[in-house]
């Protein structure tokens, strides 16, 4: 249910209500929106709770939840959500840029990057120190010393880094250093890892597995925002369909479609969509022309030597180019792309 509080609830009423609901045995999440707040209770919805619920001060109404997934939905909360963290903005008409190598691989390589991205535009770094691969026999991370990396390139740069992080027991490491979690699509559906990352003061970008729906993938970044993060960015990276002249199948329908679901921000990854460099540009520039709130792009000073994903991996000048169409499409449509340089 949703319990809409009056435009002149103080805060006080508003926790009164929220107390209201946990003695009732939901789960009360306070959302406060700009026009109002709403309280999402969360669990059994009998109707003898919702008339009761009715009758606390400063309640204006309670209406039900229709949709599967509950505090990710525009009936909780109509307005998109901006997530902030660190020089990362996405959403609400910022579209944030994620830049950077697949894998960390020295810290020269990572600061490189880094400095380089900045330069072009890029508002985070991306790379990867836990790197789960599909062979056991590929390279796997630096695991904590490529953190401490990715740490020293945000002490150079001041850019937000965004790395993931593949198992529930390694979310407070990974925290200790990382503005930003990234669920791979792998551990989509991983639900203890999702009830981790939302029960630590970190931003999370959760990724689609290729086989998923859009309904599974709310309902995963449900798990994060029932334990208390609100801060979720869902994250489009391709599908697994029939066709095969890219790695998977890129569905940029799917900003606007979510737009129409959820609250939460939605970047678009062009590299994993396409698995191609060549194709990454136009996807970067379409994903922004179609609305979308970030995106996140590989990029590596030397991709044919990359030790990871050097195929789809752009080159530095190539990321600022794509950075500079990326503006521009972006200043048409009237969002902000990136830093302004």
């Amino acid at each position: 249910m949703i319990i809409v509080m009056k435009r002149d609830a103080t805060e006080e009423l508003v926790q009164r209500a929220a107390a209201k609901v946990e003695k009732m045995g939901l789960k009360a999440h306070v959302i406060v929106g700009t026009e109002r707040t709403v309280i999402a209770a969360i669990g059994d919805k009998r109707e003898e709770m919702r008339e009761s619920l009715e009758t606390v001060p400063g309640v204006s109404k309670v209406v039900p939840i229709l949709a599967p997934y509950k505090v990710a939905s525009l009936e909780v909360k109509p307005e998109p959500t901006l997530v902030k963290a660190g020089s990362l903005e996405v959403g609400s008409g910022k579209c944030g840029v994620i830049a950077g190598p697949c894998s960390v691989e020295s810290e020269e390589q990572i600061v490189q990057t880094a400095q380089a991205v900045k330069a072009a535009g890029a508002t985070a770094l991306r790379g990867g120190a836990f790197k789960p691969r599909t062979s056991p026999y590929s390279f796997q991370g630096l695991k904590e010393e490529g953190l401490k990396m990715l740490a020293t390139a945000r002490d150079e740069t001041g850019l937000a880094v965004v790395t993931e992080v593949v198992a529930s027991e390694d979310v407070e490491l990974v925290a200790k250093y990382a503005d930003v979690l990234q669920i791979g699509a792998r551990n989509m559906q991983n639900y203890r890892l999702l009830e981790a990352v939302g029960r630590v003061d970190r931003a999370v970008l959760l990724k689609r597995g290729p086989s998923a729906t859009i309904d599974e993938l709310l309902l995963a970044a449900e798990y994060i925002l029932n334990e208390g993060n609100t801060r979720v960015m869902l994250c489009e990276r391709g599908i697994r369909t029939f066709e095969s002249h890219t790695r998977f199948t890129l569905p940029l329908a799917t900003v606007s479609y979510l737009h129409q679901k959820t609250h939460l921000p939605v970047v678009i990854d062009p590299s994993h969509g396409t698995g191609h460099a060549a194709l990454v540009p136009d996807m970067c520039v379409a994903a922004v022309a179609i609305g979308a709130d970030g995106i996140i792009v590989e990029v590596h000073p030397e991709p044919d030597q990359a030790m990871s994903d050097g195929y789809q991996s752009l080159d530095l000048p190539t990321f600022a180019a794509t950075m500079q169409r990326c503006r521009a499409v972006a200043n048409a449509i009237g969002v902000q792309c990136g830093a302004e340089i």
